[in-house]
Parts: C-alpha cells; sequence; structure tokens
C-alpha cells in the first residue's frame, strides 16, 4: 500500500512540474532570417533615416554606408527570440565587406549570400539565371526584401517574402509580424519537436521501499 501511495504521489508531482513548463516557448521553432541591402538596410537619405554612430561619418564613408534606422532594435529582437539572421544580396559586395559594415553599428550575421553564391546555388539546383534570389538554397525560412517584384519570385517558386518599402516607418513592425507568422506556419507544418519527449515524462527514482526501487 505504502509503495501505491509513493507511486502515485510521484506521478503527481512529474505531471505539475510537465504542465509548468512554458510550452510556447518549446514549440515555437528557430528561423532563418535573411535582409537584402539596397534599399531595404542601406537606404538613401532621402528615403529614410538612418542609424546613428559614434564613428565619424567619413568611417562610414569608406568602410561602409548609411544602416537604415530601428535595424539595431530589430536585430536585437530577432536575436532574442532565437533567429539565425543572414543577409542575401543580388549585388557583388564581398561577405567580409557586408560583415566589417554591419559590425561598425554592432549587428552580427550568421550567413551572407551574395551574387556570386547565388549563382552557385542556381546552378546547384539546375535554375536558369532566375529568379533574382532563391533563400530555399540556404535554407532560409523568411526574405526581406523592398523588392515587388522577389515576392513575385517566391510565389513562383515557393519561398516567402516580406517587402518593405524604404519610406515605410513601421518596417520593423511588419517584419516581426511576418517572422511570428513563420513561426507558426511551421509549427503547424512540422511535427513538435517534444512531441517524444511530451508522451514520455521523463523518469524520476525514488529511494527504495523495502530494498524495491521504486519508478515513476
Amino acid at each position: 500500500m505504502k509503495r501505491l501511495t509513493l507511486l502515485a504521489r510521484c506521478r503527481t508531482s512529474v505531471s505539475r512540474a510537465w504542465r509548468a513548463i512554458p510550452m510556447p516557448v518549446l514549440q515555437r521553432p528557430r528561423i532563418r532570417i535573411s535582409f537584402d541591402i539596397d534599399d531595404t538596410l542601406a537606404c538613401q537619405l532621402h528615403h529614410c533615416d538612418v542609424e546613428s554612430s559614434r564613428l565619424p561619418a567619413c568611417v562610414h564613408r569608406w568602410l561602409g554606408e548609411p544602416l537604415r534606422i530601428g535595424t539595431r532594435s530589430l536585430t536585437r529582437e530577432l536575436r532574442r527570440q532565437g533567429c539565425s539572421i543572414w543577409v542575401y544580396t543580388s549585388s557583388g559586395r564581398t561577405p567580409s565587406y557586408i560583415r566589417r559594415w554591419l559590425m561598425l553599428y554592432g549587428i552580427r550575421v550568421d550567413g551572407v549570400v551574395n551574387s556570386v553564391l547565388h549563382k552557385h546555388a542556381l546552378t546547384a539546383h539546375g535554375l536558369s539565371n532566375t529568379p533574382s534570389k532563391f533563400p530555399p538554397a540556404f535554407d532560409i525560412d523568411l526574405h526581406v526584401d523592398d523588392s515587388e517584384g522577389v515576392r513575385l519570385e517566391g510565389d513562383d517558386h515557393g519561398f516567402r517574402v516580406v517587402v518593405v518599402h524604404p519610406e515605410d516607418e513601421n518596417w520593423a513592425h511588419r517584419v516581426l509580424e511576418a517572422v511570428a507568422a513563420v513561426q507558426a506556419q511551421l509549427a503547424r507544418q512540422q511535427p513538435l519537436r517534444h512531441k517524444a519527449f511530451v508522451q514520455q515524462p521523463p523518469r524520476i527514482y525514488k529511494p527504495a521501499v523495502a530494498g524495491i526501487p521504486v519508478r515513476c
């Protein structure tokens, strides 16, 4: 009888502990998001405000370009949500230049795709000169661009694009909304990574009762 009572208490404790785990955090998939540069991250001054910097303007003219205001706070929030941040540009800027430019503003990226890598990806997938961008080749879940044409290419080739225009002051909020939508879609499409763990609660061993080990 004592052994049965201990078993019941153990199962109850495990059940309560499992219900206390914040499931939305466990269920939220990690996504990879990429950003275009021209008129998306690097905008002309007459199109939008730019991020401030402690470095002199001449340094930025030599090492980089004006960065669209809101980029730093947006990337911090995306990092907080566990997103992987990439840059995907059809220009010939080198990955080292892009990484150095963004590091001037304290922004680190996980990957860079330029025109050279893009062409290699198209060749590997047996595609011609279109589309102008192909995020699936790099496991990118969402691409941010200013071009409606890229969005149409996404519809044709099956990749997600959120369009943000240079004059849009709420562009960062638009990106976060798109990220939330992608996270929800991936959670529906992919079985929960923790499903097996939910079906098999952790086993907890209690001290032996009358020489018999009790397993919950």
